[in-house]
């Protein structure tokens, strides 16, 4: 009986998992917080794992002054943006940065 309790408890870690990535994939292809997936794209060099530049493009900067910041704040701690940082090579911590170098504010609960 415990063998069959394992098994729902993985199966619903995985469903739950592939639920995540999805989720994701989804909030990559429509924009996220009003950043559409062009800006979200312009902003990764300034947000990479790896190799990052030092500062975000004008493009990036342009795209976060439309964005809806509050929103960006809400959606920072989730898990479906800690995986889809991982699954694109986006530091998180970095991302959140970015703002400040183009010259905006963070709402104060951010």
């Amino acid at each position: 009986m415990a063998k069959h309790g394992q098994a729902t408890t993985t199966t619903t870690a995985a469903v739950l998992a592939v639920a995540l990535m999805l989720a994701a994939s989804a909030g990559l292809a429509h924009g996220i917080c009003n950043l559409s997936d062009e800006g979200l794209q312009a902003c990764k060099p300034a947000a990479a794992v790896r190799n990052p530049v030092d500062t975000p493009s004008s493009k990036c900067c342009a795209a976060l002054r439309a964005a809806d910041l509050p929103c960006l704040c809400g959606y920072k701690g989730s898990a479906s943006a800690r995986l889809w940082g991982r699954l694109y090579g986006i530091d998180l911590n970095r991302a959140m940065t970015l703002p400040g170098k183009c010259g905006l504010t963070l709402p104060a609960r951010c």
